[in-house]
């Protein structure tokens, strides 16, 4: 299994507050995360693409972040998770472009994550004419498979769709090769992972909460992935999922942080924008917050498997539970509310204590499939 970090520029009401400047302060904070995470042996980061969604992330331009990047750091892989192929959200011949451009300035350390937008609130900000968020599906359905034949035919065919069209032209850069970037798709639901797996694309799991959420829909994908038509040069056999992580030097110590990392705010967030999300019972309509948490409640999520919290030995067992449910891909969100120090510690700890215990590959799993991608 491997591990990365996901941003997304959370920038809490109570920061802009005490901060005039919190916005830059939050943005280039994470920035700096990235390259911590490169520095100790994580493979990826992955930069979400939000919009309008105050608070929660104000991360809309992960291109640009992504290009500041690739001269930052040296190994990670950087990905888009996710860039957004909706016609009237990107279109879809300069998200093209755009992955080929990142290919070049990382030197093969781009990863391509699509997917729909985190619900109505974005959504309908560039199409307020939609009445089902169903509909995107098939937008992106009919866009998807059009990017490895701008990437790889000299001219591109061209298209004609109901949502976009272009005619013959060369799409420009081509990626830098063999082949193109790794493809991957946000899913929601277990449909969702069956259809990306007969697509050919790895899958990132932002919705899956839990380890026992993981084991059936992972063995879903698994066999469904062994009859893929990949619509790319190569399958990218990979499910990627998603959980917080706060490691510190002790037990204690990482549960104190939890307690006063305004947790509970963050995920008021979540369900706030992410309204296509299976809602929990007992969850709070905003503006509405679920309850601060608590010691105990910090034990009970770290019992039930909903967060990755303590000293490095138990944040070892708890990674390899993940691992033992058949994740390739296990990535953090960091806890953006606690001290910058506190994350640091965090990324640092991983890095020396549980990393090399359980990702003893020292080349990324899609660097090896892309490398033997048919011609």
């Amino acid at each position: 299994m491997e591990f990365g970090i996901f941003i997304q520029g959370y920038v809490p009401r109570s920061r802009s507050l005490a901060d005039p400047l919190a916005e830059h302060h939050a943005l280039m904070e994470e920035m700096d995360y990235v390259v911590q995470a490169d520095r100790a042996g994580f493979k990826y980061a992955w930069l979400t693409e939000h919009h309008f969604l105050e608070e929660y992330s104000h991360l809309s331009a992960n291109d640009v972040a992504i290009g500041y990047l690739t001269h930052a750091t040296s190994r990670i892989h950087l990905g888009s998770g996710i860039f957004n192929p909706l016609a009237k959200v990107n279109h879809p011949v300069k998200v093209a472009e755009r992955v080929a451009m990142l290919d070049h300035l990382s030197g093969n350390r781009f990863e391509f994550g699509t997917g729909r937008g985190a619900g109505s609130h974005e959504i309908l900000g560039f199409m307020p004419e939609l009445t089902d968020m169903d509909g995107t599906k098939e937008i992106w359905e009919e866009t998807v498979g059009e990017f490895p034949k701008m990437w790889l035919q000299d001219e591109y065919q061209g298209f004609q769709g109901k949502h976009w069209s272009l005619p013959p032209r060369k799409v420009l850069p081509k990626p830098f090769g063999p082949a193109h970037p790794a493809m991957w798709y946000a899913a929601g639901s277990p449909s969702s992972y069956e259809m990306a797996a007969r697509k050919g694309l790895g899958v990132l799991g932002f919705s899956v909460q839990k380890v026992s959420d993981m084991e059936w829909v992972v063995e879903s994908y698994k066999n469904a992935i062994r009859d893929a038509e990949p619509i790319g040069a190569f399958v990218n056999d990979n499910v990627m999922v998603t959980s917080t992580a706060i490691c510190a030097e002790t037990g204690r110590e990482a549960r104190r942080i939890a307690v006063h990392g305004g947790l509970n705010y963050l995920q008021s967030l979540l369900f706030r924008y992410h309204d296509t999300f299976p809602r929990i019972e007992g969850i709070p309509v905003w503006p509405e917050l679920i309850p601060e948490y608590t010691e105990e409640l910090i034990d009970l999520l770290i019992d039930e498997e909903l967060l990755i919290c303590g000293d490095p030995d138990e944040v070892l067992a708890q990674c390899k539970r993940w691992e033992s449910a058949g994740a390739d891909q296990l990535v953090f969100g960091l806890p953006i509310g606690i001290p910058p120090e506190a994350t640091a510690a965090t990324i640092r700890l991983i890095g020396e204590n549980v990393i090399p215990k359980i990702d003893t590959d020292p080349v990324h799993r899609t660097t090896r499939f892309r490398q033997a991608a048919r011609p």
